[in-house]
């Protein structure tokens, strides 16, 4: 039976993402060179072609390759190609001593070496029969779903996907538990980014939202072949007899995670090793440590004094052979000539002598010290026994252990001398909280950042004094207040507890709570047993800026197709009331805009275009009336700045309906564009309304530092 489906809510015009639109130029490409794939959906017995299946390997070797790729990979060392030879010639008159002495501690070093290979790699081969085991629903007839293996999918399933599940293979979204068939994917494990992306299905297939209506459903996708670009992708669905385009906004990749969002519903179209992540990965590598090259080198020039010793050696020997018959009779008797032809015949001298080299490159041989890489293989394996149980190491918030893949580079991690980090989410947690503001010029919220401890500690005790005794004055007011909500850590007597319609600026604060209660994209949900509101958004600071605004009086509760909900705090009359704001655009965020926009119309009928933004990008677009509290709140983002804090800009204007008439007909046409510039042109449209802002204020959060890394580097980041 189907999941029940959330409160209805439709998206389709509060998203600038072309729905399904990809350039007239790219969808002609279908069928060519590069673009013939065929997928029968729900028909996967339809295909005449035999497509990869989803079975995945990570291994490093085969039962097949695992003798040759090991040996190989031993005797890439120059000390076992040494004893190699010295085996050899062990078998010959020339060895000074038994082929046994020679030959068993190379295969003893040998096979403890090969033998630590293949236990990590049984390792690895376990994880892979881990994930090829796990299961997900695939419609199996009859409208019903029923548990498969990943490892059993092929190209044309139908598969739903539940929260925080994987995606097991490459899919295009049909639908999901919204109903305009909008979906969060988390693609943390592919691009390293923790923030939500945001996809959408076509309009064709919004409908399909129960598990009985895949019964009859059929469909044919002409798409490109396999390749490696996470970023594009180019296709048709036919449907009904109709041609509808594909785009990189339907697809969902494998080892990506669904997330804010019930269930989906997709078509499976590349399986393993054909999938955009396989795509991207390569077999893995034969890796060498600086250790171990080091010891290569060290063995080398052991080597060349080994040789020279011994063809030293064997110029004088020779030289005393050839000199060593005297009238007749041989002066080292000793060595007992009479029992040998050649190596010690005055008259082959020569070759007694390149004998002698052989027999001297066996005899030297404890120069080259073939025990050094027992030793080196022993302590690697140790110090991968020791990462796997370091409780330091370990993750109790996904309960998960370090584990050590392979212990060919463990010397490398003591060598790491310098990291170059862009701070967020590599070094934070990427988990935001909401700790202080400027409104109107000014600052408020007392909380203190790690940044602000560490450089108190630096210059000296007697700030470190004052800023515990400014940290228990927070504490006692957090107590009092009962403020411990995730994502908010504000404390500020001033304006909590609506106590901010006594400020002298109180308009402008009711403006910069609105404002953040209204400008973004994140969709709210109402837990039914406590009534307590939670926000599912693209990205963590946005979800800070929703749940400061309701924790200051500015409740966002629902959203709709074209409107936006908000209990406020009314500052006449002290009570909370419903206001509803008609939601007319959202003009995104993106890394080039450095702003989102929001334009919406109030209970009165005004238009109103409310912004936020980098500081660098926000100021310039003040109008000549809007700059009021300018110099105090750029004052305050220094400061914020210094704090280690992030922040953004706060800003709004009225509009007039002419005007908005206008931009509304010529954003609307960009948004409908199919051309390449699409982007461009909407990113030109919006610049034009996005002008003579008026200033309100500044939102700082904090990213805080992962466990660990303050510690670890303190004095570097202070001096960043």
């Amino acid at each position: 039976m189907a999941r029940g489906r959330r409160r209805k809510h439709h998206f389709s015009r509060i998203y600038a993402f072309a729905r399904g639109k990809a350039s007239n130029e790219e969808q002609s490409l279908i069928g060519g060179p590069g673009f013939s794939r065929v997928v029968f959906c729900n028909d996967p017995e339809g295909s005449v072609v035999k497509y990869q299946g989803n079975y995945v390997r990570t291994t490093k070797y085969t039962l097949i390759t695992f003798l040759p790729k090991s040996l190989f990979e031993q005797f890439r060392r120059v000390a076992n190609i040494y004893f190699l030879l010295c085996a050899i010639l062990s078998f010959t008159p020339v060895s000074p001593y038994s082929a046994v002495s020679n030959v068993l501690p190379l295969v003893i070093v040998i096979l403890a070496t090969m033998g630590k290979e293949g236990i990590e790699d049984w390792r690895r081969k376990k994880q892979d029969i881990e994930v090829n085991n796990r299961k997900v629903k695939v419609h199996t007839g009859e409208g019903i779903f029923d548990d498969t293996k990943w490892r059993n999918l092929r190209v044309g399933d139908i598969v739903k996907v539940e929260k925080d599940e994987f995606f097991p293979a490459d899919l295009v979204l049909l639908s999901s538990s919204y109903e305009d068939a909008i979906c969060y994917v988390e693609t943390m494990n592919l691009d390293g980014e923790t923030n939500l992306k945001l996809k959408q299905a076509l309009d064709i297939t919004t409908s399909f939202q129960e598990d009985s209506s895949f019964q009859n459903f059929r469909g044919l996708i002409k798409c490109e072949d396999p390749n490696a670009n996470l970023y594009s992708f180019v296709g048709t669905m036919e449907f009904e007899g109709e041609n509808y385009p594909l785009s990189p906004q339907q697809l969902l990749l494998r080892d990506s995670r669904l997330r804010n969002t019930d269930y989906i519903y997709g078509v499976v179209i590349f399986t393993g090793h054909d999938t955009k992540v396989f795509q991207n990965s390569t077999p893995p590598a034969s890796k060498r440590s600086n250790v171990e090259k080091r010891m290569d080198k060290i063995v080398y020039l052991l080597f060349l004094v080994l040789v020279l010793l011994s063809f030293i050696g064997s110029i004088f020997f020779g030289i005393w052979t050839k000199e060593d018959l005297v009238n007749g009779r041989m002066k080292r008797w000793y060595l007992r000539p009479d029992d040998t032809t050649i190596y010690y015949n005055p008259k082959k001298a020569a070759i007694a002598a390149i004998l002698h080299f052989l027999t001297a490159l066996m005899l030297y041989g404890y120069l080259i010290p073939i025990s050094l890489y027992v030793s080196i293989e022993i302590v690697k394996v140790l110090q991968s026994v020791f990462i796997n149980h370091d409780t330091q190491m370990y993750y109790e918030e996904a309960d998960k252990p370090a584990t050590a893949r392979t212990s060919n580079l463990n010397e490398e991690l003591g060598q790491v001398n310098t990291i170059l980090s862009d701070k967020t989410g590599t070094l934070t947690c990427n988990s935001m909280e909401f700790i202080k503001c400027s409104i109107a010029g000014t600052a408020y919220g007392h909380g203190i950042t790690e940044v602000e401890w560490a450089m108190a500690r630096r210059k000296g005790s007697g700030l470190v004094s004052e800023l515990k005794e400014e940290q228990s004055r927070i504490e006692e007011m957090s107590d009092e207040n009962k403020i411990s909500v995730k994502g908010f850590n504000f404390a500020d007597e001033r304006i909590v507890n609506g106590k901010w319609v006594n400020e002298p600026r109180a308009d402008v604060i009711q403006k910069f709570l609105r404002l953040l209660a209204i400008c973004h994209t994140a969709i709210p949900d109402m837990d039914e047993e406590t009534g307590k509101v939670n926000y599912e958004a693209e990205s963590p600071d946005e979800a800070a800026f929703v749940i400061a605004a309701r924790e200051l009086g500015f409740e966002f509760y629902e959203r709709t197709q074209t409107s936006i909900s908000i209990h406020e705090l009314d500052p006449v009359s002290g009570r909370r009331v419903d206001r509803v704001y008609e939601l007319l655009n959202i003009l995104e965020f993106s890394s080039a805009r450095k702003r989102m926009s929001v334009i919406v119309r109030n209970e009165e009928g005004k238009l109103l275009l409310l912004s936020k933004g980098a500081d660098s990008v926000m100021f310039e677009r003040l109008g000549k009336y809007g700059r009021e509290f300018e110099k105090q709140t750029r004052e305050h983002i220094n400061e914020y700045a210094d704090a280690g804090l992030r922040t953004l800009v706060l800003a709004y204007r009225e509009i007039d309906e002419e005007e908005y008439e206008a931009f509304n007909k010529e954003y609307s046409e960009a948004k409908n564009l199919v051309s390449a510039d699409r982007d461009e042109i909407l990113e030109e449209v919006a610049e034009k309304m996005e002008k003579d802002l008026i200033l309100l204020g500044a939102t700082a959060v904090e990213d805080k530092l992962q466990n660990g890394v303050y510690h670890f580097s303190e004095p570097k980041l202070l001096n960043t």
